[in-house]
């Protein structure tokens, strides 16, 4: 691997390991049952993805960021409600996460030399634009998406 590799790979990693643990609590915080089922869905994912990449950095010598204690679960009365993420909050969240993650993984995979490392990033890519499509339809769906104001009118061009 050479250093760029290594710093890509091992940056995602890190980042990977932290949004876990925080998808775990937000699983604790969310009442919507499709929110929660994509989040214990994702979070199966990005164990997976966890476990190869430390595969591939353990191979090459390299040690992998330290990991984070998982996060209990926690029952959604248990938390007051004052405290509480809420669910439009989890999924807008979890949305610019992913967005994030499909160009961290494009950036791998242009980086890369190793057909193996690209390959891995480019399912990696694959799977999040997956669970990227899946929430944007939750979204939809739950009238949580917020889009853009509508841009209807252009004006005029001014000639001098």
């Amino acid at each position: 691997m050479h250093y760029g590799e290594v710093f890509g790979v091992w940056s995602y990693l890190a980042t990977t390991k932290g949004l876990l643990v925080a998808y775990q609590t937000f699983i604790n915080h969310t009442g919507d049952k499709d929110l929660k089922s994509f989040l214990e869905d994702l979070t199966q994912g990005m164990k997976q993805e966890i476990q190869q990449i430390e595969n591939l950095l353990k191979v090459n010598g390299i040690a992998p960021p330290p990991t984070a204690q998982e996060r209990p679960v926690a029952s959604l009365e248990s938390i007051p409600v004052g405290a509480r993420f809420n669910d439009p909050e989890i999924a807008a969240g979890v949305s610019m996460d992913i967005a994030a993650g499909l160009v961290a993984c494009s950036q791998i995979m242009g980086q890369s030399i190793r057909e193996d490392i690209g390959m891995m990033f480019g399912q990696f890519h694959i799977t999040k634009a997956q669970f990227g499509g899946r929430l944007l339809r939750i979204n939809k769906e739950k009238g949580w998406l917020v889009p853009p104001p509508l841009h209807l009118q252009t004006p005029e061009l001014v000639h001098a």
